[in-house]
């Protein structure tokens, strides 16, 4: 791997850099670079105006309607986006069921479901999670039974990210009971409007609603909805949480928190003296950014390895351990940072309620609100401790 400046890549940063500079509106930026979740408005804003560029899917390969970034493309393309404050790209329909539907998917479903995804004309909800099968989840109880053209589904899925915005909603559910567990499981499709299909908010610690319980009661999914064949849900499952935790490193994200735990630590005083010129505090951030740079070269390491040849090795899960705790720890010190104006919480400013006048200087706010939020980074996607299992079990043969 050659991981040498080349003038092209340069000049591709420029070229980012200089879009975003000319698309994404100040007021947009400076909400987003808050921390808090993000408008579904403010998503599909950004991601209109990236699809007129053919960029809001930017590691779609071009046959699909993808722009063909290389990796380091990619990876420069979303360090500019996030540190200019853009507003993320919607994870379920780009980055999770988006690759499912082309790699595996009718062309139907292809000519159906792509377009609206590449424009974000249409959100996405996942239904994975149930109350008892998280990460363990095999063991997944909601029942799909063939009824003429149509499958019959009840059940009950909980920590469903963005199904209170979705139109659309992918899911898993068990078409043989008598198979062995990880062969009865298929995967549809469903418009989140149909009947008998009911969505129940869950508010996190930082009072916003991004999560959801979602309940089938005798659901009927059309048959031209299973997407691949049925019983190897597993599989495209599988397909899908490698992105998923390959993506939970959030090298770009991690900068962002990075840059700001710097502004804050450089403004919030100690006895009179900025935080950041404390030898102790200055000494751990600087282990924090190596961490950070060891994680974005074991990023794009992983990222080159997989264009040439797919690995089969947990790559994923070892980047989704290592950036999701890095993550936690960032915002962690960034809240100690902030001392006494760490004490008030900022709830974000559209929940009803919320103080129209916050107290504290303006780059206070959202830091708790998001270090409640991202204590779930080691959780979903699979705990931590599962994908330590699965180190343990496909690297080191335990």
């Amino acid at each position: 791997m050659d991981f040498e400046r080349d003038p092209a890549d340069d000049a591709f940063r420029e070229e980012v850099r200089g879009f975003i500079a000319e698309h994404l509106p100040g007021e947009l930026a400076a909400r987003t670079k808050l921390g808090y979740h993000p408008l579904k408005a403010d998503t599909q804003y950004w991601t209109a105006i990236l699809h007129e560029r053919s960029w809001s899917v930017p590691h779609w390969p071009a046959a699909y309607g993808g722009p063909g970034f290389t990796p380091l493309q990619r990876h420069i393309f979303e360090e500019e986006c996030f540190l200019a404050g853009a507003p993320a790209l919607s994870t379920q329909g780009p980055f999770l069921v988006g690759p499912v539907i082309y790699s595996y998917g009718t062309q139907a479903q292809k000519d159906r479901y792509l377009p609206g995804i590449r424009s974000g004309a249409e959100f996405w909800g996942q239904g994975f999670s149930e109350p008892n099968a998280g990460s363990d989840l095999v063991s997944l109880r909601t029942r799909a039974v063939r009824d003429g053209d149509h499958y019959i589904v009840n059940g009950q899925k909980t920590w469903s990210s963005e199904a209170n915005l979705a139109d659309q909603v992918f899911f898993l559910a068990r078409t043989d009971t008598e198979a062995k567990p990880q062969k009865g499981i298929s995967f549809f499709l469903i418009d989140a409007n149909a009947p008998g299909l009911t969505v129940r908010p869950i508010i996190s610690l930082d009072e916003g609603h991004s999560l959801n319980e979602m309940y089938f009661d005798n659901v009927r999914v059309p048959v031209e909805n299973l997407v691949g064949e049925e019983g190897r849900g597993w599989s495209y499952a599988k397909f899908l949480l490698e992105n998923e935790r390959a993506f939970s490193a959030e090298v770009p994200r991690n900068k962002r928190y990075f840059e700001r735990l710097r502004h804050i630590a450089s403004h919030e005083l100690a006895r009179g003296t900025p935080i950041i010129r404390d030898p102790r505090f200055s000494a751990r951030m600087a282990e924090l950014q190596v961490e950070l740079e060891t994680l974005e070269f074991l990023t794009l390491s992983a990222l080159y390895e997989t264009r040439e040849q797919p690995s089969t090795r947990p790559v994923g899960s070892v980047l989704k351990i290592r950036g999701s705790e890095l993550q936690q720890r960032l915002l962690e010190m960034t809240a100690e940072a902030l001392g006494d104006n760490a004490l008030p919480f900022y709830p974000e400013p559209w929940i009803d309620g919320a103080n129209a006048c916050p107290p504290g200087p303006e780059y206070a706010r959202g830091v708790v609100g998001e270090l409640y939020f991202r204590r779930a980074t080691t959780i979903y996607g699979g705990s931590n401790e599962i994908q330590r299992n699965i180190i343990s079990k496909q690297i080191l043969g335990l």
